[in-house]
């Protein structure tokens, strides 16, 4: 059945996030959204999905307060199931940067518009850098962007101390999925002197679904934190597929791989899964096969996203945040 998907977030004051987690969470259950949305005393992040009417009536909601009455939501439409379940919670970041005296509300770098893009990042003396993840670059990039090789978010602040801190006095300009850790990763350069510093206005999604395939500077796929895994030109659903052994996503030569098995393990990690490891995905691959028969949803269908290395190197980051206060 086709649903609508909508992401959207904003940066604002929001030191009552924990009772507007428990009013999100039941004004999404009254309309039937899923999906996850983060909050933190910074703001808002979220991607939902449901019928065109649950999200109308989930985002009316949010925009009865002053704070977000001009918050700007994107929406695509998509026969996958995205979600399985609403999750609202309350983070100290609603995009984990780790690094608390960085906020977007007091500075960011220049926008850029999806129609201007391809000037900038076609210009030899602008530093072009895809501020995403390691494995969010490995399905699609723009051509020529610097990898920073990351496995998350926290780990920017390295990379920028590591490879950028000769480009000071010159131009850079950086995208994501949606924007936001743009709204971060530019406000954390101007503070740390970087003189002119540019982001794509409304990050890939934007870009992809406002720009003609034949004038695309993008290639490959985008990543996207749900159960469509990617997503391609006018934001159509992608052909890639996640592995649940590792995280990973799969692009069409991993899927044909005689390492990939379904639910299981891809190229990637097959070598290195452990007996323990491989009867556990076996199991849960088993078991949702049959609730798949019996028209049943299954928890293990959910996207694997926090892996134990990821929530290690997110617990670092917060040591260091509250260090630094």
């Amino acid at each position: 059945m086709e649903q609508t998907v909508a992401t959207f977030y904003q940066f604002a004051d929001l030191s009552d996030c924990n009772v507007w987690q428990r009013k999100l969470r039941t004004h999404c259950k009254k309309y039937n959204v899923l999906g996850t949305i983060i909050l933190a005393e910074e703001g808002i992040n979220a991607t939902i999905s449901s019928n065109s009417e649950g999200i109308k009536q989930v985002i009316d909601f949010i925009r009865k307060d002053e704070r977000f009455a001009k918050m700007t939501f994107r929406t695509c439409r998509t026969i996958r199931k995205t979600f399985y379940r609403i999750r609202v919670v309350v983070r100290k970041e609603i995009v984990t940067l780790g690094d608390p005296s960085i906020n977007p509300n007091d500075q960011v770098g220049t926008y850029v518009q999806p129609k201007d893009w391809n000037k900038i990042i076609q210009d030899p003396d602008v530093v072009v850098v895809d501020t995403r993840n390691n494995y969010e670059v490995e399905l699609g990039t723009f051509k020529g962007a610097i990898d920073p090789k990351t496995e998350t978010f926290c780990q920017w602040d390295d990379f920028v101390k590591q490879n950028l801190e000769n480009h000071k006095q010159k131009k850079v300009a950086m995208f994501c999925t949606g924007g936001i850790r743009c709204e971060k990763a530019s406000s954390h350069l101007i503070k740390n002197g970087f003189e002119e510093v540019y982001h794509l206005k409304g990050g890939i999604l934007n870009y992809l679904e406002n720009i003609n395939p034949e004038k695309s500077l993008w290639e490959g796929e985008c990543f996207v934190f749900d159960h469509r895994v990617s997503v391609v030109h006018g934001l159509e659903d992608g052909e890639a597929q996640i592995c649940f052994g590792c995280r990973w996503p799969l692009k069409t030569e991993d899927l044909n791989s005689e390492k990939y098995e379904p639910g299981i393990c891809c190229p990637h990690c097959a070598d290195s899964l452990d007996p323990v490891r491989r009867k556990s995905l076996v199991e849960r691959n088993k078991q949702i096969q049959i609730a798949r028969k019996k028209n049943r949803e299954h928890l293990g269908q959910d996207v694997p996203l926090n892996t134990k290395k990821k929530r290690a190197l997110l617990e670092q980051a917060n040591k260091k945040a509250q260090t630094k206060r």
